[in-house]
């Protein structure tokens, strides 16, 4: 069980929004495994850690529909298309759509916010570019 209070959001805006739309809200408390319990279980097969090494929780999905950590999950495979408020829908990220992930941690009376990390899904290069 995880001891973390890190509420986490999903936002996503498409070329044709003006402003972010919540995709999903969910918590690092739903982590099936504790920062101490990933680092044990990665270190005791002998790969060691090292200054500046990076591990990723990967998803992390609370128990209700709205706190699914990732789009596959949000639209259940793609069967359960995500409405989005202009009466778009999305089952994939589309080529335009920008996502920004956000991070604040609560603790014993203060929260530290983790900053805003996003991006945009540009279009694949063709060919003429790698030769």
């Amino acid at each position: 069980m995880s001891c973390y209070n890190v509420d986490l959001k999903v936002k996503i805006k498409t070329p044709k929004m003006e402003d972010f739309h919540m995709l999903s809200n969910s918590n690092a408390k739903y982590l099936y495994f504790s920062v101490a319990q990933t680092i044990a279980h990665h270190s005791v097969t002998g790969c060691n850690m090292n200054t500046g090494d990076l591990l990723g929780s990967g998803t992390i999905s609370g128990p209700e529909k709205h706190e699914r950590g990732s789009i596959m999950e949000l639209c259940w495979g793609g069967k359960e298309p995500i409405s989005l408020p202009n009466d778009e829908t999305r089952t994939f990220l589309q080529d335009g759509d920008t996502i920004m992930l956000e991070g604040i941690a609560h603790g014993n009376g203060f929260n530290v916010g983790f900053g805003n990390c996003g991006g945009e899904v540009l279009p694949a290069l063709d060919e003429s570019h790698f030769f």
